[in-house]
């Protein structure tokens, strides 16, 4: 009826924001993952300026959003529990898809001057060589069955000797194949980089793929499920908190750690942080330099433990 209230579920905004889902993933080269978490907080954004205002939202009324919603918007959000560094995130989210509607539109892109959380700075927590060998030996041996312990094994030592997030393991295929002594990876927004590869973690591959069952298509995944599919990284992850309890390491050992514990240890041997950033696929150095303050830590904490006066 004329002159009713507005049907807050009927948000014309809703179809920017999949428009913005193939923007994100073919225009940007955002991962799927990233694409649907910046989704999820565009479609949180309308729902929440509707209820905020009391009326349907549609694209004009994204044009100069002020930032007293934003900041009503962030403190709705942390109130459900959301952390500083998580609120951060869906800060640079609302404003790229804020930046987005307003090109949309034609429009020049205003966007309100908001201030993110303060998130804690807070140190990658590597663990020595031998911890790292021991989960990796660990997870392997505990395994259902033989070729998925050798897989464990393959994956994990990968991740240490290599610097490999999880994601970029998961994502080889059976091309690579066979193992030489460097492996092109493709990384975050698909960039590419080449990484040496040591002869301890090139065995484990090809152990695991002599023990596999199933057939290594070139196009297939490298690593893949019980069965035959691609792996889940969840069991990896799995596989990794059972290993870390039953050999009584610290919670902080994830996957990523390792990945960490990398980076800080080829510094420490004297690598330097260009090297160091093009074999971890940092976009930017200041990704990288976070290690030197990992690697301080670690000598200042060899000095106190060691130095008679400290």
């Amino acid at each position: 009826m004329a002159g009713g209230p507005p049907d807050l579920n009927d948000h014309k905004a809703r179809a920017l924001v999949e428009r913005w889902t193939g923007h994100l993933q073919h225009d940007r080269r955002r991962s799927r993952h990233t694409a649907r978490a910046y989704v999820a907080t565009a479609h949180r954004l309308i729902d929440f300026l509707g209820g905020y205002r009391g009326e349907a939202i549609d694209p004009a009324a994204l044009l100069n959003v002020p930032a007293t919603d934003l900041r009503a918007f962030l403190a709705e959000r942390r109130r459900s529990g959301l952390g500083a560094a998580s609120a951060a995130r869906e800060l640079s989210a609302v404003r790229a898809f804020l930046g987005y509607a307003a090109e949309q539109q034609g429009s020049l892109v205003s966007l309100p001057r908001t201030r993110g959380p303060k998130r804690p700075r807070t140190l990658p927590r590597p663990v020595a060589a031998d911890e790292a060998v021991a989960l990796a030996e660990d997870a392997g041996q505990a395994a259902s069955a033989p070729w998925i312990g050798a897989r464990d094994l393959a994956i994990l030592l990968l991740l240490y000797g290599a610097g490999l997030r999880v994601a970029e393991a998961m994502s080889l295929t059976g091309s690579v194949r066979p193992i030489g002594d460097a492996l092109r990876v493709t990384g975050k927004r698909s960039k590419t980089r080449i990484v040496p590869i040591m002869p301890a973690v090139r065995e484990a591959i090809e152990d695991y793929v002599r023990q596999c069952p199933w057939p290594m298509e070139r196009d297939g995944p490298l690593f893949v499920g019980a069965r035959g599919g691609p792996l889940n990284p969840d069991l990896v992850r799995r596989a990794v908190r059972a290993a870390r309890t039953r050999l009584g390491l610290p919670q902080s050992l994830t996957p990523h750690a390792l990945r960490h514990s990398f980076a800080t240890h080829l510094l420490a041997r004297g690598a330097d942080l260009r090297s160091l950033q093009e074999l971890l696929g940092h976009a930017s150095l200041s990704s990288t330099q976070i290690y030197t303050a990992v690697d301080a830590a670690r000598l200042l904490d060899v000095y106190r433990h060691a130095h008679p006066r400290a």
